[in-house]
């Protein structure tokens, strides 16, 4: 026989800290990825050369595509607006990105270490990403608290 095994749900509030631990939490994370973002838009030239060598379609346009995600993301997470959508899509972004730019397995052994790097940092904010997935089915402390769901 399976033991039943009964989850408790997240309560920040009752740690000493914890709503503003999580705040915290949400603006390094938030705030890196939306930073990231801006990045696209501030070298969209230099992206879309690289984009373009990877052998992405539509370059220019996939780099100001993923620096929207990687922006409205990152907001999302930091001020608790649509956070499943926004972790989803962050999540969704970071692993095509992993595999379709930070292709480690195919590139010269010079190259190999930066790109392996690069794509495990990718899977790691993935990760970090889904966690707000579930995170945002739930009322967060200092946050504009809407979802879709």
């Amino acid at each position: 026989m399976i033991p039943q095994i009964d989850l408790v749900p997240l309560q920040l509030a009752e740690q000493a800290g914890g709503d503003e631990l999580f705040l915290v939490t949400r603006v390094l994370f938030g705030a890196v990825l939306a930073f990231m973002g801006l990045n696209h838009f501030m070298q969209v030239d230099q992206m879309a050369q690289y984009a373009s060598f990877k052998g992405l379609p539509a370059p220019k346009l996939s780099v100001i595509v993923s620096g929207l995600v990687l922006v409205g993301g990152g907001l999302g997470i930091v001020l608790g607006v649509a956070p499943v959508l926004a972790g989803a899509a962050l999540a969704g972004f970071l692993l095509i990105a992993a595999v379709t730019m930070h292709d480690f397995w195919a590139v010269d052994e010079e190259d190999q270490q930066t790109e392996m790097t690069q794509f495990l940092k990718n899977i790691g904010l993935a990760g970090g990403a889904l966690s707000f997935v579930v995170l945002g089915l739930l009322e967060w402390p200092y946050a504009v608290n809407i979802g879709l769901f």
